[in-house]
């Protein structure tokens, strides 16, 4: 019969405290529940495995019991092999871990319509005739599980905030989103996840956010960036320029001898905060300097008479 090690199972260390054990279990559990993997029969059992490790390792007694058997493993073995002769006595082994405990194998039973039974070294050392499952374990409470999914937006509408209509197990849910969402951010929708078992609360739904790429708009948390082509006479002269930002259009000032790149901010016009009410990013306006592709005669002459008379102020 090949030896179980239930640690290794599990993936902590033999020194973990059974806080740690608790943790890693449900970890594991929830990855490898039958909710989230339907018709998966490498999962199932999976889950079957890791919940056997843990019905031994996660109660104290139980794990004194399974460390002494570990320490003691070669000698039980070879015992074993002549338990008709004498030998060792599995079953009686196997009571004084029962009496110290217990254990719930019937929930999972319940889980797996009947087909739940752990491995042969579980039964010989922890269960068999010995077995006194309590009502209050088979009927413990179970989470469900928690479920994820995804949908895209674009910028307008992370801007303003907008719903979406999420078809979930045949009923269709509303999802409001809120100004100000970033890309990549996860909203959870309570209890709209996996229904628990034996009085379980459900588990939760966990939407991503993805936003798409806009052409215009650069975002950096909640400040926006864009740029605004100018003719070189409104660099020089200044002027008055419409800039199409998300708030909408707003005419900004370009003020006189403007340089190319020059960087303008606009105080609030940036994207909404996500969790302050009326707090705005701001927007920044990068100055881009056309120069024309075609100048009259007249253009050119007036042009070089400018130049002349600056290199003379100079």
């Amino acid at each position: 019969m090949e030896y179980k090690d239930y640690y290794k199972i599990l993936g902590v260390d033999k020194n973990a405290t059974q806080e740690e054990i608790k943790k890693k279990y449900r970890k594991l559990a929830l990855k490898y529940h039958p909710d989230k993997n339907h018709n998966d029969k490498s999962a199932e059992e999976k889950f079957k495995v890791i919940a056997e490790a843990y019905e031994v390792i996660g109660n104290k007694e139980k794990r004194k019991k399974y460390d002494e058997l570990g320490a003691n493993w070669k000698q039980y073995e070879q015992a074993g092999a002549y338990a008709g002769k004498g030998g060792f006595d599995y079953a009686q082994w196997g009571q004084g871990a029962q009496q110290a405990g217990g254990y719930s194998q019937g929930n999972y039973e319940e889980m797996f319509g009947g087909s739940g039974g752990f491995s042969d070294f579980f039964e010989q050392f922890f269960g068999g005739q010995y077995q006194r499952t309590s009502r209050a374990e088979k009927t413990r409470p179970f989470p469900g599980q928690d479920y994820e999914s995804q949908f895209t937006i674009d910028l307008t509408q992370a801007y303003h905030g907008t719903t979406r209509i999420l078809n979930l197990d045949g009923q269709k849910l509303k999802i409001n989103i809120k100004p100000g969402v970033k890309n990549g951010q996860l909203l959870r929708v309570k209890g709209k996840g996996g229904k628990g078992t034996h009085g379980g609360k459900s588990g939760h739904l966990y939407l991503k956010v993805n936003i798409k790429h806009n052409n215009y708009f650069e975002r950096k948390d909640n400040d926006l960036y864009c740029d605004v082509n100018i003719d070189i006479y409104k660099a020089i002269l200044g002027g008055k320029v419409n800039v199409n930002a998300l708030k909408g259009n707003v005419n900004i000032t370009i003020p006189k001898l403007s340089q190319n790149g020059k960087v303008l901010r606009l105080k609030n016009m940036g994207m909404p905060d996500y969790n302050k009410k009326d707090v705005f990013g701001d927007l920044y306006v990068k100055i881009k300097i056309d120069i024309p592709k075609y100048l009259s005669k007249e253009e050119i002459e007036l042009i070089k008479k400018a130049a002349d008379l600056h290199r003379n102020n100079s």
